[in-house]
């Protein structure tokens, strides 16, 4: 059967080509009766026109790239396919690099992205410093988004959550729950988001009170087999706190097989919180109390943000801190 051409659909939609064209392509509108004519059209013909033909005609390829730390974080798998989705309303597709946390790596997954020729670009960066020459590089050849971490001096728009007001709430949870000290579990402080949390939680215990011994912070990596090793050294310290912050998901499911090993009880000895809620807090033993990402409309603002970029409309950098949710599960009693 030969190939369906741009005149079969027109003829089938009863439109001219140039009708045809425009309403599959959008360069310029047409009603939305005649889209949808149009498209039905096309469908039942099984036409897909030249898409990269019609991209470039508009210096556009509808394509936007994406690079995370890590897919294999579930926090920026879940990020990712949000920022997928939103960008499959808008009509683009996603370009996905992970830079393993490795700056150098990152810097050659951007420089890959501005040789395809993107048409925008979604990052969170690697490291707080190392990161900046390449991001700023990248801000100057193309419209850039940064979502969850930051680096400074980038002329570029940001979207993440408000780290300080998430730990706030952890923070006064647990002296809801009468904590008189805690230690807190991260990663080194290569990152926005880690020095942001970690100065939060030092602010909100001294605010309420409830006091951090000597040691009693510890700085490693974003991974379970971290959370179960700083767990293990804080739960055997001779001062033992109420209860252990961890910056993220994955470290409290470490601290809390630590837990397990020594046969203390959660939250009977000890309370145990994460952040981002990634889908297996739930799942933990016992549940985790967790703070909430939205994820989704992170996503969404990063999308609205590198459209308004994409349409040349001016503006200084939007920085946009969305508000967090504790999620209160059985690892703080309920």
């Amino acid at each position: 059967m030969p190939k369906a051409t741009i005149r079969d659909v027109a003829a089938r939609a009863g439109v001219s080509t140039a009708t045809v064209s425009r309403a599959l392509s959008g360069a310029r509108p047409v009603s939305p009766e005649v889209a949808e004519l149009v498209r039905r059209a096309a469908a039942d013909l099984g036409y897909s026109g030249n898409g990269i033909a019609s991209a470039l005609r508009r210096n556009r390829t509808d394509t936007v790239g994406m690079v995370v730390p890590s897919i294999a974080n579930p926090f920026f798998t879940a990020l990712v396919e949000s920022v997928e989705h939103a960008l499959q309303d808008a009509g683009q597709q996603l370009f996905l690099c992970s830079s393993r946390s490795d700056p150098a790596l990152e810097a050659q997954r951007l420089r890959s992205l501005v040789a395809r020729q993107v048409d925008g670009i979604v990052i969170s960066p690697v490291h707080g410093t190392e990161s900046t020459e390449a991001v700023a590089w990248a801000a100057r050849e193309l419209p850039l988004v940064q979502v969850d971490r930051y680096v400074t001096g980038v002329d570029s728009d940001w979207v993440g959550v408000d780290d300080d007001t998430a730990l706030r709430l952890v923070v006064d949870h647990l002296a809801g729950r009468h904590v008189r000290s805690a230690a807190f579990v991260s990663s080194q402080l290569t990152n926005s988001s880690t020095e942001l949390r970690l100065a939060g939680f030092q602010q909100h215990t001294d605010r309420a009170g409830i006091a951090v011994e000597d040691g009693q912070v510890l700085l490693g990596e974003y991974s379970i087999a971290w959370g179960r090793t700083a767990g293990e050294r804080i739960l055997r310290s001779a001062h033992r706190p109420d209860a252990v912050v961890c910056a993220d998901d994955l470290i409290a499911f470490g601290v809390l097989q630590a837990c397990h090993d020594l046969g203390l009880d959660v939250p009977g000895d000890v309370l145990v919180t994460g952040f981002d809620d990634i889908p297996y807090a739930a799942l933990s033993a016992p549940p985790l109390t967790t703070i909430h990402q939205p994820q989704e409309q992170i996503a969404a603002e990063a999308v609205r943000l590198l459209q308004r970029a994409l349409g040349r409309e001016a503006g200084p950098p939007t920085r946009i801190a969305l508000p967090p949710d504790l999620v209160v599960r059985q690892s703080t009693g309920r």
